[in-house]
């Protein structure tokens, strides 16, 4: 039989593909954009059915452009340097980092002052906080400072510190770090970059020191961690496993890795994810 798209003069098997490139493209800009798209919207974009769509996402994830998630899929970039801006990273594993958040602040008590290191998860996690009486927040992330002054209590103290702003909108360097050595805090709630066997680790030189300050005002420092985060290494080191007394992460982590932090952590704190809370956007407060 003969393959009429290698026919000379036919135009259908060259065309077909230059669309296709011109679709990767979009959706790959999309990405960079976003950090995460979802079929439903890229086919109204594109003026293409879902199931082309899929057939796109399924040639980037093999490529290694995406990671493909339910319903859609999220950038993949594991340059250990790069780091994407807040609201991509917001978009990604969104109802594991809800699921997250909610868990840690159960471990929150009344008349209490802890720290919120700057990421999305601890964002997630200061959306618990709201009825926590008497405590006192110290957090170097602008998001998180915002959402919590939108709904202000007598017994509570926010304090922002200052610092330099970077692409996810931490405040970090020798102003930040300057003032965490004069806190001591009871218990400090830290969103990473990456973790391994090797540590946990963030892409910004500035942020990992501004991490270790955070460490030195307590003894208790949970780390708040998706699945998507086991080794993911940045560049920069913030601290060894061991140094977390514990680690709240999602049910979809591997065995492999739920046994290293086992061992290697104080403790370790599974939680599963509801998928719902995810197509329901941010719970309100």
């Amino acid at each position: 039989m003969t393959d009429l798209a290698r026919r000379p003069g036919d135009t259908t098997g060259q065309t077909t593909r230059a669309l296709a490139a011109q679709r990767h493209d979009i959706i790959t800009a999309q990405l960079r954009l976003h950090g995460a798209v979802r079929v439903g919207d890229l086919a109204a974009l594109l003026e293409v059915s879902e199931m082309t769509v899929r057939r796109d996402l399924d040639t980037l994830s093999e490529a290694g452009v995406l990671d493909k998630v339910h319903g859609g899929a999220t950038l993949r970039d594991d340059r250990s340097a790069f780091e994407p801006g807040f609201d991509a990273k917001s978009r990604r594993n969104l109802e594991e980092k809800i699921a997250i958040g909610r868990a840690a602040g159960t471990l929150v008590r009344a008349g209490t002052s802890i720290g919120l290191t700057a990421g999305t998860t601890t964002y997630h996690m200061a959306m618990s906080l709201l009825h926590v009486v008497d405590l006192t927040v110290v957090t170097n992330c602008i998001h998180i400072a915002e959402y919590l002054h939108q709904f202000p209590r007598a017994d509570r103290t926010v304090l922002l510190i200052g610092g330099t702003r970077t692409p996810s909108d931490a405040l970090v360097g020798p102003t930040a770090v300057q003032t965490l050595e004069q806190l001591q805090l009871d218990m400090v709630f830290m969103g990473v970059h990456g973790m391994s066997a090797k540590g946990f680790t963030t892409p910004n030189l500035a942020e990992a020191e501004t991490n270790r300050a955070f460490v030195q005002t307590t003894n208790d420092v949970v780390v708040l961690a998706d699945h998507s985060k086991w080794n993911m290494n940045g560049f920069c080191t913030i601290m060894p496993l061991s140094s977390a007394a514990m680690v709240v992460t999602d049910s979809s982590l591997r065995t492999d890795a739920r046994n290293v932090l086992a061992r290697e952590c104080r403790s370790l704190r599974v939680v599963d994810t509801d998928p719902t809370i995810a197509s329901a956007g941010r719970p309100n407060a």
